[in-house]
């Protein structure tokens, strides 16, 4: 089996067909219409010295329940925001930081372990985040010994540089086994969007919403043109090759905030063999029903929701899962606005919900939010 990489897709149908009309962002099935967003507790802190949250944006309205068989038809969650590249910089400031704390949970010879929430093209903040923490140097380069570090998936679309992400991922993932760690990632829904609008391309695949493709749903849900310019062969068997579950330290590992990966397989194995086997065949429609059902979100944040993640530890094991996918400020029902007028959103680490049982990691960076990497188990 090979190691394995957030935001909800949308999709445009095709020429000569009415436009399907635009949903909110999506709900889990079952969930009753007008369901309020249940209060969260403030999300966990990260360790001290970690910038101050700004005040939350208010609160929205809970989206409306959607069918079961719902694929959202337009953009539903924020794309890049005017004005956000211009603070990025070619070479991120580093700040010396102390090195990796032990964990004595750790397995005999590796070290602690770390992950990383949805990057979404956000190169120069996914390197401050990782320096931050101690896990690369001044140069970008492993720093972190035998650590072990996780990407939870989306490094692509939305933001300016995904292909860089790739890159900068698979060159610590050689640097860090060399060292005696590692660095691996699990396969996202853009990670499928992306291998689906090169593979696909344009051609008719059947949607809940009517006939759509990947190229149309690619670039509604983000998709740069420098990203798929700069796509090379070793980039996509990469990506084809990521795994969907993992479980590290009684930590279930998984993308997306759904219980879709049931459909897959009843183990961490047979789940990850499935979504390999699907991509190998590269048949159009069935990877689109592979992207379509790991898009689905939500499904541990209503009154069910300790129900949902209990399913998903059943079946796979640990003790806790851990996800990307939905930005933390959408869970807690807060969000940025799209036009740049918000300059952040208010989370200070990961979210921790559903009985305790599931821990959120999209920190939001889309919505000038915030690109986390943390290490586990969480602290307080």
């Amino acid at each position: 089996m090979t190691q394995g990489a957030s935001l909800g897709p949308m999709v445009r149908t095709m020429a000569g067909e009415t436009p399907a009309p635009a949903p909110p962002p999506g709900v889990p099935s079952g969930t009753p219409a007008g369901s309020p967003v249940p209060p969260a507790g403030p999300p966990l802190h990260l360790p001290a010295g970690a910038p101050a949250a700004p005040p939350a944006a208010p609160p929205v309205a809970p989206p409306a329940e959607l069918p079961e068989e719902y694929t959202p038809t337009a953009r539903d969650l924020p794309v890049i925001t005017p004005g956000r590249t211009d603070t990025l910089i070619d070479s991120p400031a580093v700040v010396p930081v102390p090195e990796p704390a032990l964990d004595p949970d750790a397995p005999e010879g590796m070290g602690p372990l770390y992950v990383v929430g949805d990057v979404h093209g956000y190169y120069d903040e996914l390197r401050e985040a990782l320096a931050a923490e101690g896990l690369i140097d001044a140069d970008g380069n492993w720093a972190a010994g035998n650590a072990r570090l996780w990407f939870l998936g989306d490094f692509t679309d939305r933001g300016p540089d995904g292909i860089g992400v790739i890159d900068l991922v698979m060159q610590l993932s050689a640097e860090a086994a060399a060292a005696g760690g590692y660095c691996k990632a699990l396969m996202g829904n853009h990670e499928l969007l992306l291998l689906g609008a090169k593979r696909f391309g344009d051609t008719p695949v059947q949607s809940g919403a009517g006939t759509a493709s990947f190229q149309a749903a690619w670039l509604l849900n983000g998709g740069q043109k420098s990203d798929m310019d700069r796509l090379e062969d070793h980039h996509l068997q990469w990506m084809a090759r990521l795994d969907a579950v993992m479980e590290e330290d009684g930590h279930l590992l998984v993308h997306s905030d759904t219980t879709a990966y049931l459909e897959y397989g009843d183990s961490i194995e047979a789940v990850n063999d499935t979504v390999h086997d699907v991509l190998t065949r590269s048949e159009a429609d069935e990877v689109w029903d592979l992207f379509r059902k790991f898009t689905k979100r939500f499904a541990f944040r209503d009154e069910a929701g300790s129900d949902a993640v209990r399913e998903l530890l059943d079946a796979y094991g640990g003790d806790r899962v851990v996800h990307g996918h939905s930005p933390i400020p959408y869970l807690l029902g807060e969000v940025g606005t799209e036009d740049g007028e918000s300059e952040s959103v208010a989370v200070d680490g990961p979210h921790v919900y559903a009985d305790g049982l599931a821990i959120a990691m999209d920190g939001g960076v889309t919505m000038a939010g915030k690109l986390l990497v943390v290490q586990l188990p969480l602290a307080g």
